[in-house]
């Protein structure tokens, strides 16, 4: 499936988001996006477990996660998605119709997944890393990133063998 990029001028409402995770390079990475009419949206994200605990990779939560985000968290539409054991990498864009900053809609995809999957809250780190992709080059760049994460964890020795990655809807940089 193709989805097509709006370019509409709106800046969606920052909420409060940090990561306590200092690996990524910054104390508190940026909040909220701001759309340009000039130029795509796109955002290349990660979402880490509490204390990088590991539960994510596997049928279950593959199923559910897709499935969430299908059909109920729509403000965003994602793209590649990978589930790695203590975290989640994936492309996002903003829906249309999107009414809700990416911070928010983090904040309830994952509350929902702990709903479906009957874990109490408090699974998650609070908030999201992302990456506004800039470029196409970017974007391969992080496509790839995304596609060689359980090699690098020795998981796999061919990335296309790791199951718990999918599509949702075809997010490129050239549409």
């Amino acid at each position: 499936m193709r989805f097509a990029l709006s370019f509409r001028s709106l800046f969606l409402v920052m909420t409060d988001s940090t990561n306590d995770d200092p690996s990524c390079g910054r104390e508190h990475p940026a909040r909220g996006v701001l759309e340009t009419p000039d130029g795509r949206t796109i955002l290349f994200c990660t979402v880490c477990t509490k204390d990088r605990a590991t539960w994510l990779a596997n049928a279950e939560v593959a199923a559910e996660i897709s499935s969430i985000w299908q059909r109920d968290a729509r403000s965003w539409i994602t793209g590649r998605w990978l589930l790695m054991p203590d975290h989640v990498h994936f492309f996002c864009t903003p829906s249309r119709d999107g009414r809700h900053s990416v911070e928010r809609w983090t904040e309830y995809w994952k509350d929902a997944l702990a709903k479906k999957l009957q874990r109490g809250p408090g699974q998650w780190q609070r908030g999201l890393f992302h990456h506004r992709i800039r470029s196409p080059e970017q974007y391969v760049e992080k496509l790839d990133y995304l596609r060689q994460n359980p090699v690098r964890a020795g998981l796999v020795t061919d990335p296309a063998a790791w199951p718990w990655q999918g599509e949702i809807e075809h997010i490129t940089w050239d549409q």
